[in-house]
């Protein structure tokens, strides 16, 4: 008599729910693993770059960056 038998196929067939029609992201993108960590480093660059912009011109405008009404 099994009380619990049937959870882990209960949560496979909710994960694949879940999951929906959606593929699995392969590595197929035709990269090698060096030119991934140039193209990951590059956008880690650029995000980095993005933030830094934000927060200065963020610092100019006020409090957080945030409109006081005067």
């Amino acid at each position: 008599m099994k009380l619990r038998g049937n959870q882990r196929d209960r949560d496979r067939e909710r994960a694949q729910a879940r999951a929906g029609g959606k593929p699995k992201q392969s590595k197929t993108d035709g990269l090698t693993p060096e030119q991934r960590r140039e193209r990951d480093a590059k956008a880690l660059q650029e995000k980095l770059a993005r933030k830094a912009a934000k927060e200065s011109a963020g610092a100019n405008g006020g409090k957080n960056g945030m409109k006081t009404n005067k």
